[in-house]
């Protein structure tokens, strides 16, 4: 069999741009029954049929045994017979002609999956996969730098699959994130929207989101609710002058974050950036800000940058000094206007971190934080300006403005 006798079955659009993704690891979070399972069989076996040769090998990860078996006998059923031999012992594998081998293993034991170089992988059900499988597979894939397609339903938030996830839709250039919900397998004839509707009346609310919309359930540990934070999401930010600036200076491999909120709580001005120096980064805050009042994050090296920026002619800033009590009354603040529906924002990074933000009781108090490797610098800025809309000096009167304009020196 050469490469030209591979034909691939046709898939609908979401679902190609989902497992066919150009990057590295593609996280796509789907319905039940949205055609993730067979897609993703049908790309592992074209990875191993057009790229495959002798002594390299593919994997498909389920959550145990019986999981990868499904995707063990779908595949024997889509191969022509004289091309490939099927081997039933644990694992169970396929041994195509060109020597290359298709793996079907469980995630159940996770020392099992070290020490192989894998050219390609799957992960199926990972919501439901063992964290430490993932870390034992990513490693197989280390040498080769070999693609992996991580799928499943959304199964709550605290899991790995849910991070990464979160990680892709951020914008990491390495992970691609892809969501397809039960109604666009409906839309390409996958399902039956009837199906679909009578479902949702057959099952607990929250369970039905997130196997046919891919939404996670509020686990309870999120400090706004899943629910509210959907609530306050609009088409796109507002064209207003903004009132109130919030902004989270960088701290490592952070980003440093402006949120703007005009009279009316809506986001109207965003700036997001990392990697640049601090007077880049000064420059970028004081053009952005202008005359508008602004509340930023004065802990640790936001302490010199605050009394910098209070030296500035025709500037309103104030700082706000990160302690575990401290923070906790700014996001509980924040959790009422979310609540309350006193702030509204667009989708995008914002979202994602405030659905993606926890808080846990520590025997010193509440912690509140983003989980390990992942950002909540949107979460602090806006929570800034928030809190800066009522704590912040007025604004000057337009006299005053122009007055202080024309004889001060502005920062260049």
């Amino acid at each position: 069999m050469s490469f030209l006798d591979f034909h691939r079955p046709p898939l609908y659009p979401k679902q190609y741009a989902a497992i066919y993704d150009d990057k590295r690891i593609s996280c796509i979070e789907a319905s039940t029954k949205a055609g993730k399972t067979i897609g993703c069989i049908i790309w592992l076996l074209e990875q191993a049929c057009t790229n495959g040769r002798a002594g390299w090998h593919y994997w498909w990860v389920g959550p145990v045994s019986e999981q990868a078996s499904i995707a063990f006998r779908r595949m024997q059923a889509a191969i022509d017979r004289e091309r490939f031999v099927a081997a039933q012992s644990h694992p169970q594998h396929i041994r195509l002609w060109n020597g290359a081998t298709i793996w079907f293993k469980s995630g159940d034991k996770p020392n099992s999956l070290y020490g192989e170089d894998v050219q390609a992988a799957v992960v199926d059900e990972a919501s439901r996969t063992k964290e430490e499988s993932w870390i034992a597979l990513r490693s197989t894939l280390t040498y080769t730098r070999g693609q992996v397609r991580c799928i499943g339903n959304v199964h709550g938030r605290k899991n790995w699959f849910y991070r990464l996830a979160r990680r892709g839709e951020e914008g990491d250039p390495e992970i691609a994130y892809h969501k397809i919900t039960a109604y666009d397998a409906a839309m390409a004839g996958v399902l039956d929207e009837k199906e679909i509707e009578d479902a949702r009346h057959q099952m607990p609310e929250q369970d039905w989101r997130e196997l046919f919309l891919a939404e996670p359930a509020d686990d309870g540990g999120n400090p706004f609710g899943l629910d509210h934070i959907r609530k306050c999401i609009v088409d796109g930010m507002t064209s207003r002058e903004p009132v109130v600036w919030g902004w989270d200076l960088a701290k490592r491999q952070d980003y440093t974050v402006g949120v703007a909120l005009d009279r009316d709580g809506h986001l109207c001005r965003f700036e997001r950036f990392q990697g640049m120096p601090w007077d880049e980064i000064l420059r970028r805050i004081i053009s952005s800000t202008g005359y508008c009042a602004a509340l930023v994050d004065s802990t640790g090296v936001g302490d010199p940058i605050i009394d910098f920026l209070q030296k500035q002619p025709n500037t309103r800033f104030e700082g706000y000094h990160f302690t575990p009590t401290s923070k906790q009354k700014l996001m509980e603040g924040l959790a009422v206007a979310i609540q309350s529906r006193a702030v509204h924002y667009p989708d995008g990074p914002l979202r994602v971190e405030l659905e993606t933000f926890e808080y846990e009781f520590t025997r010193t108090g509440v912690r509140y934080s983003a989980p390990e490797g992942m950002h909540d610098d949107c979460v602090c800025a806006l929570a800034l300006a928030v809190m800066g809309k009522t704590t912040v000096p007025a604004p000057l009167n337009i006299t005053e403005q122009v007055l202080r304009d024309v004889s001060a020196y502005r920062y260049r």
